[in-house]
């Protein structure tokens, strides 16, 4: 069995009357849902469909692409209708032209209540791979508003949000100590993106630390 015969299941299994609903549940087209779930020209299921799928129902992800386990876990998150909880914006730091994500308050996708990152500002999908192996594409890692930059913990990823001064950077980086205490240096943890960048505090729009994250294994 595929794992595009398994998402068919599992909408039998979560007993939707039809692919449209539970394409809405997605926020996906019900043309594109039919189109995955045929397996149209190779087509597989995308990470974010994947998180939905867990945030949202529970699906157990090694099962859906690999049949490993059982096709819903026992544990996780659960999504609130309401506003209750930690809201997930479904966007890449790369694309966001916010100098805050305070500012898209009014615009997530959801809200998830999970209770040891609910003291979180934020949950955001993980695009690319130069955080590789801490954080890897697709995942989802839970941040925290830092209104303090001089006091910092050294080695620790977080998301950095800069000024016009920097390009408009956006960008997940592990932050070190520079020399010159107006300044961090931002690292990639994935060692094939190599070189460090330097930023002045001044630069820096907003600053989160990423608390955790949400995985296959953790929900």
């Amino acid at each position: 069995m595929t794992e595009n015969e398994r998402l068919k299941l599992i909408i039998d299994k979560l007993h939707f009357k039809t692919q449209k609903e539970f394409a809405e549940k997605l926020n996906i087209q019900s043309g594109s849902l039919s189109d995955i779930i045929r397996g149209k020209g190779g087509m597989k299921i995308s990470n974010a469909i994947k998180d939905k799928l867990t945030l949202l129902f529970h699906v157990n992800q090694e099962w859906l692409t690999d049949g490993i386990g059982e096709p819903f876990l026992k544990k996780g998150p659960k999504v609130s209708e309401a506003k209750e909880g930690v809201p997930y914006y479904d966007i890449s730091l790369a694309d966001s032209i916010a100098e805050s994500l305070l500012l898209m308050e009014d615009e997530p996708e959801y809200f998830v209540n999970y209770k040891p990152f609910n003291d979180c500002t934020a949950y955001l999908p993980v695009y690319g791979d130069s955080m590789y192996p801490k954080y890897a594409s697709g995942e989802i890692i839970a941040v925290k508003e830092v209104t303090n930059f001089e006091v910092l913990q050294w080695g620790e990823a977080y998301v950095i949000m800069g000024d016009d001064k920097t390009n408009g950077l956006r960008s997940i980086k592990l932050v070190h100590q520079h020399q010159d205490p107006d300044k961090l240096i931002l690292r990639s943890s994935n060692p094939n993106f190599k070189g460090d960048t330097v930023i002045a505090k001044e630069s820096i729009s907003s600053m989160y630390i990423i608390k955790g994250k949400i995985t296959r294994n953790l929900i």
